[in-house]
């Protein structure tokens, strides 16, 4: 090995070349060994000497400190251009007792100028150490007996500004035929460097003067990067540091807004494949990757893939840094994702090689939103845009965030809540069932060898012959005889006597049902429409009105057990209720109010006592017919249609102007489409932030300005607008559609008895013939019905109902629903305990039922 001589003039080093500053020069001098006569002796006298010394410096300390601060060296440090002054550096001893070798280093630190300090035990060390800051500082690490060196260094380490601190551990000086032990577990502890301890006052100048151009100097430095990477992450340009690898060391927070991706998931990573993609030239890497060879850099037109996939065009400046040997150390990439458009069509074609600054491209600063934009925008179109624009100026946390709300923003259902399935059906089966039943378009569920031991295998057997024959098809009806009645004036006594009910919430469907023979919806939709002004606002006799009625009871199937005409009845009384409380008689008009009553007489025309998944699972035509999307739904609406038309003396739509029947008809066709359960929760939460929200500050208003005042008046117009409305109605329907829990005790027990039996029927029939198992709790060997009704209370009751009480007061329908939620939660837990005592796993009981 050559060393170089280097003279010191000064104090200060010789300037280096740029490549000099990677490179680490050492020197080998001649060991010191201090004389062999008595050390101890010599020790002590100097030890003595040196004392009173101190006591002198002591004594003159402010006149010290001001000799120290004129004597400040501030050395002119380089880093690449920039110019960094080196103030006087000071220095924390760490001695337990002050002894020879504490001397010297005080005696070597006052010679030269610096600052020193000393501390006698680690707990006036870390006070000193966060009070003064000291640049180095020297631990006593030659006996353990007073204090551990190694967790006082950790101890340092474990503060914020121990970064830029040099620790140096003084050691025992060792014989020449001993073996000194490993100084590795003090490096891990974070010692930068170890002194052998020697007393000599100028053995120890040397030491600081190294430790003040070697390891200090080198840490300001460091301390300089630090500004320099504070001041790339907030430039707008996107800049990426690679090796001559183009393996990606650096980038920062613009290149992260740019291309999508956080720094963790590109640092060490080939920076060509992070944003490969077709729209550049084939060859472009090559031209760079030959003008980076040659010591020059490149500009140009580069196309970036963000993590999206989506592409965009930037001006790209990409510059190689040159180290060791004249060597590519590092290459440097300067992306401008804001560019002049009509720049960017004129070098897409041509990708300049030019040897100029990164100005010299005209640019203008543009918002990428604006490039993209559309000439006719969407309302999600703007937002989207707008948080584009809002991205380029936000930190890295914001954008990331704002880049999941793209993502949910650019889904199709914005509304639709996200179940955790897995989770959910290991806690609740029979919720995580129903709601997959209810909600899910097309679940396919494969039979399991437990279902298929309940049923023969051929499925041409008897058992599936038996569920063939008695399975309704949607043409296989039980159409009604039209009764003798064709008027209010003739409706019998016995009958009218429940009628006279029909205002209360407390009316009784059933008992309808049956002194009616199953014909209810003739005679409570005759009265019912009847006192909403049907007749004159269709202008049609009330002939035609009870013949429309006659026509579509007929069309639902009385062999249901849930959904037949019983069930509409009902939905329609629950709609009128819900028309007659004050908050909806203020925001709807008639129209209004026949669209509601309408769709709710229709919402289930000709329901075959099977779900949509069921359809789509057998192929049934009509899910061919509506490819597979809500089969029933759209089957209803357009069927109350077609058969309202066919016939003048049914058609009640035939005096309406064009106008109005466009609207009517889309106002009921988009009520009935809302009661498909899939669509459920995409509804209620528009609701609940179109109309609840509105709702809240005008009844604050209402209370501290008075019904009149205007603040309330324009809510109520807010209220008003077609698309509220629209809102209003869609939940108004669904309230009413599944109202069953919030009936009177009896009434809702029925229906709950009712609703399981159809999906008994549905699961048998799957069994039978080899379909798909839509709900497989739903299995009257094992279900038990309080546990199903209480599942389906917390899913989809209860916050609809809250909400819709929130809009227009239905108290006394919350009293129902917490009355008959506690009843089924007293029965399942009878029934759960029942099972449990008779060993018979969920069985179902005879009061269940």
């Amino acid at each position: 090995m050559k060393f170089a001589k280097v003279v010191l003039p000064n104090g200060r080093y010789p300037k280096m070349s740029a490549v000099s500053d990677t490179i680490s020069v050492v020197g080998v001098t001649p060991r010191y060994i201090p004389p062999t006569h008595d050390r101890k002796h010599e020790r002590h006298d100097s030890s003595s000497k040196h004392h009173e010394k101190k006591k002198t410096v002591k004594k003159s300390y402010f006149k010290k400190k001001k000799r120290e601060e004129k004597r400040s060296t501030n050395n002119e440090v380089s880093l690449g251009p920039m110019k960094l002054k080196q103030k006087t550096m000071s220095i924390l001893l760490v001695f337990a007792k002050e002894d020879a070798q504490s001397d010297g280093f005080w005696w070597a630190a006052d010679k030269i100028g610096y600052k020193c300090y000393i501390a006698h035990n680690p707990e006036t060390a870390m006070e000193n150490y966060l009070d003064k800051h000291p640049d180095v500082v020297i631990i006593d690490h030659r006996n353990s007996k007073h204090f551990d060196a190694e967790a006082l260094c950790r101890s340092l380490r474990a503060t914020e500004s121990s970064e830029h601190t040099v620790i140096v551990a003084v050691t025992k000086r060792y014989a020449l035929d001993k073996e000194e032990p490993s100084f590795l577990p003090s490096i891990t502890a974070g010692f930068n460097k170890r002194i052998v301890e020697s007393p000599n006052i100028s053995m120890c100048m040397n030491e600081l003067l190294t430790l003040e151009y070697g390891e200090v100097q080198s840490r300001l430095k460091l301390s300089a990067c630090k500004a320099v990477f504070s001041a790339l992450d907030n430039v707008s340009d996107a800049v990426e540091i690679s090796s001559e690898d183009h393996e990606v060391q650096y980038v920062n927070h613009a290149f992260e807004r740019l291309t999508g991706y956080s720094s963790e998931e590109v640092l060490g990573k080939n920076s060509s494949e992070i944003v490969k993609n077709d729209r550049n030239r084939p060859d472009l890497n090559d031209t760079i990757n030959s003008q980076l060879k040659k010591g020059k850099y490149w500009d140009g037109i580069y196309h970036t893939r963000r993590k999206s996939g989506e592409i965009l065009p930037s001006h790209c400046h990409i510059c190689p840094v040159l180290g060791q040997g004249g060597k590519i150390s590092h290459v440097i990439s300067i992306k401008n994702s804001t560019t002049d458009t009509s720049h960017i069509l004129k070098e897409s074609t041509e990708f300049n090689l030019v040897n100029g600054g990164l100005h010299g491209v005209p640019r203008r600063k543009e918002s990428i939103a604006r490039i993209h934009s559309m000439t006719i925008e969407a309302p999600i179109t703007k937002v989207i845009n707008i948080i584009n624009a809002a991205q380029e100026s936000s930190p890295i946390t914001v954008v990331q965030a704002l880049d999941k709300v793209l993502e949910i923003l650019r889904t199709s259902e914005l509304y639709s809540p996200y179940f955790a399935q897995q989770n959910m059906k290991d806690n609740d089966p029979m919720t995580s069932d129903l709601v997959s039943g209810l909600v899910s378009q097309n679940v396919k569920r494969s039979l399991t060898p437990s279902y298929l031991s309940d049923v023969n295998s051929n499925s041409s057997g008897k058992q599936g012959s038996d569920l063939q024959s008695r399975r309704p098809s949607h043409h296989s009806h039980l159409h009604i005889p039209s009764p003798v009645t064709s008027s209010l004036s003739q409706v019998p006594d016995h009958i009218q006597e429940i009628l006279d009910k029909d205002y209360t919430w407390e009316f009784n469907v059933i008992e309808l049902e049956k002194v009616t023979n199953k014909r209810p919806l003739l005679y409570l939709g005759l009265k019912t429409l009847t006192r909403f002004g049907i007749c004159d606002f269709f202008q049609v006799e009330e002939s035609v009105i009870a013949n429309w009625l006659k026509l579509v009871e007929g069309r639902y199937h009385s062999t249901n057990t849930y959904h037949n005409s019983t069930h509409a009845a009902d939905v329609m009384h629950a709609s009128a209720y819900f028309l007659e409380r004050e908050r909806n008689k203020a925001v709807f008009d008639q129209m209004d109010e026949m669209a509601c009553l309408i769709a709710a007489i229709v919402h289930d025309l000709d329901h075959p006592g099977r779900t949509n998944a069921f359809l789509v699972n057998e192929k049934n035509e009509l899910a061919i017919l509506y490819n597979d999307q809500a089969v029933l739904e759209n089957h209803h609406s357009a069927l109350a249609f077609q058969l309202t038309w066919k016939d003048d003396s049914v058609n009640i739509f035939k005096n309406l102007e064009t106008d109005d029947y466009k609207i009517l008809r889309q106002n009921i066709i988009d009520m009935v489409l809302a009661t498909e359960m899939k669509q459920h929760f995409q509804h209620l939460n528009k609701f609940i932030n179109s109309i609840n929200k509105g709702c809240l500050k005008m009844d604050e208003t209402s209370s501290m300005s008075g019904n009149g005042s205007p603040d309330s008046t324009m809510m109520l117009n807010q209220l008003s607008a077609p698309e509220n409305k629209t809102f209003i109605k869609r939940i108004l329907i669904k309230c009413a559609d599944v109202a069953n829990p919030c009936r009177p005790l009896d009434v809702c027990k029925e229906w709950g008895k009712r609703i399981a039996e159809e999906y008994f029927l549905q699961t048998d029939e799957e069994k039978a013939r080899g379909l798909p198992v839509v709900m497989p709790v739903f299995d009257r060997k094992s279900i038990r019905i309080p546990k199903s009704q209480l599942s389906f209370i917390d899913v989809f009751i209860n916050e609809m109902f809250e909400s819709f009480d929130d809009y227009c007061d239905i108290p006394e329908l919350i009293s129902h629903l917490q009355t008959n939620y506690q009843y089924w939660k007293e029965r399942d837990e009878e029934s759960s305990e029942k099972s449990e005592q008779e060993n018979l796993p969920n069985g179902t009981t005879e009061d269940d039922t």
